[in-house]
């Protein structure tokens, strides 16, 4: 269980800090259940979900394993993944979503990155399913990076790219 002031990563949400933990009685149940009351690190409001949820949830990244994780970037080569179903595309995007590990995340962004490069050396228009996905997948992973490297969520970019040296 989480305590107040726990800093973990909540499903699609992000980063989030956890504001409470409370008791309530719920109607039509036999004794109080317990909740979590999320701030969400890097968008308004608050986020109130059963301790026992499913919905995925754990700590983030120490600030050895986020170095790791920038450091292997260069060793890195994923494709950009085409299809001209949305649908299908988008749920290639969704399932490195899901995983809600930050390797998967770093290569979502790298295959679409490499995709946006592709079609613009065509000269062709960046699909808006990609680029949603894409700044999903780079809000999700600044912000674990922001917290984990104990800098700004804004310099997280430029920390990477010193750091691998581009």
């Amino acid at each position: 269980m989480y305590q107040i002031g726990d800093i973990i990563v909540y499903g699609g949400t992000g980063v989030c800090r956890v504001e409470n933990v409370e008791s309530q009685k719920a109607k039509g149940s036999e004794g109080p259940r317990q909740y979590y009351l999320l701030k969400p690190l890097y968008q308004g409001g608050t986020i109130r979900i059963p301790v026992d949820t499913k919905v995925f949830m754990r700590p983030v990244i120490s600030r050895d394993e986020a170095e790791r994780l920038i450091d292997a970037i260069p060793t890195l080569s994923p494709e950009a993944y085409h299809d001209r179903n949305f649908t299908q595309l988008a749920a290639h995007y969704q399932q490195a979503l899901g995983s809600h590990e930050c390797a998967d995340l770093i290569e979502l962004v790298m295959s679409i990155y490499a995709k946006k490069q592709y079609v613009e050396s065509k000269k062709r228009k960046f699909g808006q399913v990609d680029a949603r996905f894409m700044k999903r997948a780079e809000n999700l992973l600044y912000g674990e990076f922001s917290v984990a490297l104990g800098i700004p969520f804004d310099d997280v970019q430029d920390y990477i790219a010193k750091r691998v040296g581009k």
